[in-house]
């Protein structure tokens, strides 16, 4: 084999590989532990193996939507939730106020316990090994990706990659006007595979994010804060933990003010951000700190939350603090706020750079259209977020191993997870900016709970291999329980008592004066599954876990059936495919713009054409005619 098809023949690692990939933060590990779980002879290359699984911001996992996709990779076999309850030092949930669908799980972490706990997983899991080694460029045969080569020259064989680079091409950090190249503070960036990337054809962008200053603990005056206690009773992340072992600890509340707020006014020139050092698109739901004094000048305050970055450091994450000031400027404006008056800066704010692949570029399994093999996951696909990354890795790593076993795609849909929303979005419409999951873009947030991840997933988990087969039966049999539950709960007839009438008193909610079914008492907001064990326990034995699916799906099972039907009309454009050979430009009908959208984006059905930016009904009832008359004309050639 030659070195990407010139005459310099390069040397290569003896060992072929079914598939490398390329990084090791969280969509890395995710992908390189699924592929090798099903079997295939797995690589992972890191350019340093002591940042491997790294939390260079938040020291957390979870939050709005983000808890949901955990949880998803979870029920999948995946590994980020395990790991999570290893090293959680704080518990939350968040959104209990409101519905089922929108609850979401949080956790703070010990960074440094997170950190080796995924590497230990990484290095005793079979197939898989682990080595450290930049990559610059990718090995070809023709138009298939066939190895990668490191910035020494030598040459990894494989047979798929996974490209898991974070922050790391091309990146650049910002502390006021000085620039730094660097994936992260204090770690190499890679320059050389973003320009073999763009010289092989792909569309590269430029993207911004950031993460706020560490504070020295002792420094800190807490009494200026509002503790935020962790859970009292706290729920683990995985369906696999059982118990909770590290230490719980609170964050802290407090708030910037006026003279905060003067500092960074005054200083807006110094700023990477509106000094004009700093090109890349920033995400607009994670605004800076000299954005907030820009796009809100009305704010008199803004929240800070403080965060202990472990149980055995010094350093706490100062959370919406996060700046591109420089040095001598951030001193001040951190001492500005009450509490933080004598605060030492441990690792100062800084902005970061980095080229993007625009997804669009993908196809819904996450392997590039233009090189075979050649899978994409994670910030390199302008996301935002560990979580958001271990999804796309697990997806990749997935879908990597099933093309190397021949087995077909793995794909969920928007109606299954929020994983299939991300990936929708992504392939679909593509980014210009971070993308964040939210639990807003999800159209069937009620049925894609976090307490049903493993009732919805865990089966397809089975089925690639990820989850053993006592796990499988468990889900079934609960699944059985669940439904037997439902139906003895609406089958189950209250006559009015004086026992039955003072318990509902004691509830807070009206008295019956004639007979109901147990059910449309659950149904009332004052009352839950307590009541059916008050009123009509089951003779058998229900758990926690069923009596919550049992209650969930009783109480909003009229919103539940709407959501159902709509999935029902969903699924029916899904299945609407839309041939390989059709030429979105010979559609007559379509405006040039519909034309060239459909022609990059290269949507697979009906359904997923409909999300494309400007596709209006018009436009669906032409091109699912142009379908019809495609099908009918390749049927006729068959013939």
């Amino acid at each position: 084999m030659k070195k990407n098809q010139n005459d310099n023949l390069m040397v290569y690692y003896p060992k072929k590989y079914d598939i490398i990939v390329v990084g090791a933060g969280h969509a890395g590990c995710e992908a390189a532990l699924a592929a090798a779980r099903m079997g295939c002879r797995v690589l992972l290359l890191a350019i340093d193996l002591d940042k491997v699984a790294g939390m260079p911001c938040s020291p957390s996992i979870g939050g709005m939507a983000k808890g949901q996709l955990v949880k998803e990779i979870d029920a999948l076999g995946g590994e980020m939730a395990k790991v999570t309850d290893k090293t959680a030092i704080q518990y939350r949930t968040l959104n209990t106020k409101k519905g089922p669908a929108v609850h979401s799980s949080r956790t703070q972490n010990d960074k440094i316990r997170y950190h080796m706990a995924m590497k230990a997983v990484i290095e005793k899991q079979p197939n898989l090994d682990l080595k450290q080694a930049m990559v610059e460029r990718l090995v070809l045969e023709g138009k298939r990706v066939a190895g990668v080569e490191d910035h020494t020259g030598y040459g990894y064989p494989a047979n798929a990659v996974v490209l898991a680079t974070g922050t790391f091409l091309s990146g650049l950090v910002h502390i006021g006007l000085n620039s730094i190249q660097a994936g992260r503070a204090g770690e190499f960036a890679s320059y050389g595979l973003p320009a073999h990337l763009k010289a092989l054809g792909f569309n590269l962008g430029r993207m911004k994010t950031g993460t706020p200053p560490r504070l020295k603990k002792s420094t800190i005056d807490f009494t200026k804060f509002t503790p935020q206690p962790p859970d009292p009773d706290p729920t683990p992340f995985s369906f696999f933990t059982e118990k909770i072992l590290l230490p719980q600890v609170p964050s802290y509340i407090g708030h910037t003010n006026a003279r905060s707020h003067r500092i960074v006014q005054d200083n807006l020139s110094q700023s990477a951000l509106y000094g004009g050092m700093i090109k890349g698109v920033a995400a607009r739901y994670c605004p800076s700190f000299e954005d907030k004094i820009v796009k809100f000048s009305g704010r008199d305050r803004h929240q800070i939350i403080l965060e202990p970055e472990g149980l055995d450091t010094d350093e706490i994450y100062a959370s919406g603090l996060g700046n591109s000031l420089p040095m001598e400027v951030q001193i001040q404006f951190v001492r500005s706020v009450e509490g933080l008056e004598a605060a030492e800066i441990m690792r100062p704010a800084y902005a970061i750079e980095y080229d993007y692949i625009n997804p669009i570029q993908l196809k819904p399994t996450l392997e590039s259209k233009p090189i075979a093999g050649l899978f994409m996951a994670g910030q390199v696909n302008g996301t935002s977020g560990y979580e958001e990354a271990a999804a796309q890795g697990m997806w990749a790593g997935i879908n990597a191993a099933s093309k190397i076993q021949k087995r077909p795609p793995f794909i969920l849909n928007r109606s299954q997870a929020y994983l299939g929303v991300m990936i929708d979005d992504l392939v679909t419409r593509g980014t210009r900016e971070p993308y964040r999951m939210f639990t807003s873009r999800a159209e069937y947030r009620l049925m894609l709970r976090e307490d049903n991840a493993d009732l919805r997933l865990m089966e397809k988990g089975h089925d690639l291999g990820l989850i053993d087969q006592n796990t499988l039966k468990d889900i079934k049999e609960r699944k059985k329980q669940i439904t037997k539950e439902i139906r003895r709960v609406k089958g189950t007839l209250i006559k009015p008592a004086k026992e039955i009438n003072a318990y509902l008193r004691n509830r807070g909610t009206t008295q019956i004066n004639k007979a109901v079914y147990l059910d449309q008492l659950l149904k009332r907001t004052a009352l839950d599954y307590q009541t059916v064990i008050a009123l009509a326990q089951s003779p058998d034995h229900i758990s926690p876990k069923v009596a919550r699916q049992v209650e969930i799906e009783i109480k909003y099972e009229g919103y539940i059936h709407k959501q159902l039907r709509e999935i029902e009309k969903f699924k029916s454009q899904e299945s609407m495919k839309i041939p390989e050979s059709l030429n979105f430009f010979e559609v007559y009908g379509l405006s040039n713009e519909l034309k060239e959208k459909l022609s990059a984006a290269r949507p697979t059905s009906l359904g997923q054409a409909s999300r494309i930016e400007g596709i209006t009904p018009a436009a669906l009832s032409v091109l699912m005619l142009a379908i019809k008359t495609v099908e009918k004309r390749l049927k006729a050639e068959s013939a």
